[in-house]
């Protein structure tokens, strides 16, 4: 357990302390922070140019109304991070800015949303954004929206299609998101001496959408690669409820765990309602979550959660001037990541301030 096993100081952590999501910033040297950057180091800002990508379709205002109507292709509401995000949109998204805004709400149904994105293109929207549930199927829809002239934006979750087939991706990496925090957690099992085999407990998102497949891989490849043993993963849907049925289910098996490495804060809400309802104290416990919902980060604060991999849900005005740009001429990168970073004790205090959500 995480507290009994500590005997070294904090010192040695003392230096981790990395910036925000935000488009434009730059990460902390990764040599001043004891955690290795094992991220693409091309995934700050713009990782590649679209300019050969065969893509020429760019937003247009089509109707002369003297503004751009964006159909926003959204998952649906199954965490804080996502009422975040589709709040950013629904208040950037307006006339004064130069948009009218079209919103489906998948409702995390991934059929349902190729649908969404169907009857986007069959109101005639200048653009469509979609952040997608999975990343599979979507090249025929895709297609149907090039074939309409509606330039479409993928927002959050990349997908793997040819690069002709959209404009832009904006988002987090979320390979890199769990690299960090694997790391993390590495450089701070070393740095309190922490001899006990690492077992962890792993809750997936939903899985086969990109924020799962990038943060379960880094586990995948980080836990053999330091001799940690996963004991159990199983999927919690990135809620909280099903967070919580999945920790308690794992918990009646009765096996030893001594972290937990859940990738949305969501899901880690629901994992430490179930510590709590077995008479287990979270504190006892290394516990890494993803996101930075503003209660998370006060969990950080209080010593209940120990690190979090930032996700930034205030895509919109990000988005948005990306399509001013585009429509304007100018030349956008085909991937733009938002520069991310890592909120624990050494920083938490200053985050909670300016953190989304409740």
């Amino acid at each position: 357990m995480k507290h009994r096993m500590i005997v070294a100081g904090l010192a040695g952590l003392a230096a981790l302390s990395l910036v925000g999501c935000s488009v434009g910033s730059e990460v902390d040297d990764a040599t001043s922070t004891g955690v290795p950057d094992t991220s693409d180091p091309s995934a700050s800002t713009d990782a590649s140019t679209g300019t050969d990508s065969g893509y020429t379709l760019t937003p247009k205002d089509l109707d002369g109304d003297g503004l751009i109507t964006v159909g926003f292709a959204q998952v649906g509401a199954e965490s804080g991070w996502r009422t975040a995000n589709t709040d950013s949109y629904k208040e950037y998204f307006v006339e004064e800015n130069g948009f009218k805004l079209v919103f489906a709400d998948a409702n995390q149904d991934a059929d349902k949303q190729k649908q969404d994105v169907r009857d986007l293109i069959s109101q005639g929207v200048e653009l469509i954004d979609l952040a997608p549930v999975t990343d599979s199927g979507w090249e025929p829809v895709l297609q149907e929206a090039k074939d309409a002239g509606i330039p479409l934006i993928i927002s959050d979750r990349q997908l793997s299609v040819p690069e002709d087939l959209y404009l832009t991706y904006f988002g987090g990496d979320m390979r890199a998101e769990g690299d960090r925090v694997v790391d993390w957690i590495k450089s701070y099992a070393a740095d309190q001496g922490i001899t006990d085999p690492i077992n962890v407990v792993h809750l997936q998102g939903t899985m086969g959408s990109s924020a799962q497949k990038g943060r379960s891989e880094a586990l995948s490849v980080g836990a053999p690669a330091n001799d940690w043993n996963v004991v159990y993963e199983q999927t919690g849907e990135f809620t909280q409820a099903k967070g919580q049925e999945v920790m308690e289910s794992f918990l009646q098996q009765g096996k030893d765990f001594n972290v937990i490495y859940s990738e949305n804060d969501d899901m880690t809400y629901g994992a430490i309602d179930a510590l709590v309802a077995h008479g287990l104290d979270p504190k006892d416990y290394i516990i890494a979550s993803f996101d930075g919902n503003k209660s998370a980060v006060q969990m950080v604060v209080d010593g209940t959660i120990d690190v979090i991999g930032e996700c930034d849900p205030l895509l919109g005005p990000q988005v948005g001037e990306l399509i001013k740009q585009a429509a304007a001429g100018e030349t956008i990168a085909k991937i733009t990541y938002s520069t991310e970073g890592l909120i624990d004790s050494t920083n938490a205090a200053d985050k909670v301030t300016t953190a989304f959500g409740s």
